[in-house]
């Protein structure tokens, strides 16, 4: 089977894993629009894409006993690199050597041993930029703070989308989009132009991940069926929505078809992978 998560960061990297365990036929489509942390740091300095979600799904997906996938998560703590994991920092090298984004992260994945595929949501970096109540914000850590979002857009307004992920959406059987953050991460992969058209046209069965719970403040009053409203206002429609059978979302109203199930891990504050997995072969 052929499948798919879109997303980014580490609700995506869930996502990944519990796909995994299902099919090695695997691809993950990710947003290269983060701006925060480490991450931020290398694109002010080096003028590249958003590596951040590309490492964490690469890492999903890594082989454990590969020498260089067990330390890619690995951050410096000292000096000029504190804060920066091995893995943003590789990924960037590779790019400012290659000046591809693509051709980068498949080299990243080919020595760390992944299974199935990572693929950047944009062929470039891009610049998050989110129409609110008090006006237009632009950039992902800004917009994360921002509890009035209305609709949510990258710039460049033409950033192109790769074929392969294109492709790789067509050629779905299922699509898993989330979890995470609604605007900063899920959107913000799922609003890059060619990857809301490849959704829009795809025949794979489309299962939106909800989250745990709202997430403050970018989603701090929404119900279920305001995050599939968001969804619905970028042309993303899913066929159905996975919750978890003991979040506030499991007893509310919604639009779509509900799947629930116990899906959340033992402390309830991310998804469990084995639940998660079982939940989508159900």
């Amino acid at each position: 089977m052929k499948v798919v998560a879109v997303g980014g960061g580490h609700g995506t990297a869930v996502s990944l894993k519990a796909l995994r365990l299902i099919t090695a036929d695997v691809t993950g489509v990710v947003s290269v629009a983060d701006d925060g942390g480490s991450t931020g740091r290398l694109r002010a300095m080096l003028n590249v894409a958003a590596v951040g979600d590309l490492r964490v799904c690469l890492s999903a997906l890594a082989d454990p006993d590969n020498p260089l996938a067990r330390s890619f998560e690995h951050r410096f703590s000292v000096g000029d690199l504190s804060g920066h994991a091995v893995g943003n920092l590789l990924l960037v090298g590779l790019i400012d050597a290659t000046g591809n984004l693509e051709e980068s992260v498949c080299a990243a994945a080919q020595v760390m041993g992944v299974t199935g595929r990572i693929i950047p949501a944009s062929s470039e970096g891009v610049v998050l930029v989110a129409s609110t109540e008090e006006g237009r914000t632009r950039g992902q850590t800004v917009v994360h703070q921002c509890s009035s979002i209305r609709n949510i857009s990258v710039e460049p307004r033409n950033a192109a989308a790769p074929i392969a992920a294109v492709e790789a959406i067509e050629n779905a059987e299922l699509i898993l989009i989330g979890p995470g953050s609604l605007f900063t991460s899920v959107l913000a992969a799922c609003v890059v132009p060619g990857i809301a058209q490849a959704l829009a046209g795809t025949t794979a069965r489309k299962i939106y991940v909800a989250n745990l719970r709202p997430e403050m403040p970018e989603t701090s009053s929404y119900s279920l069926q305001d995050h599939v409203d968001a969804l619905v206002r970028h042309a993303i429609r899913p066929d159905a929505v996975l919750v978890d059978a003991a979040s506030i979302f499991a007893t509310q109203p919604c639009s779509l078809p509900l799947i629930v199930a116990d899906v959340a891990g033992r402390n309830g504050m991310v998804h469990d992978v084995q639940k998660l997995a079982r939940a989508v072969i159900a």
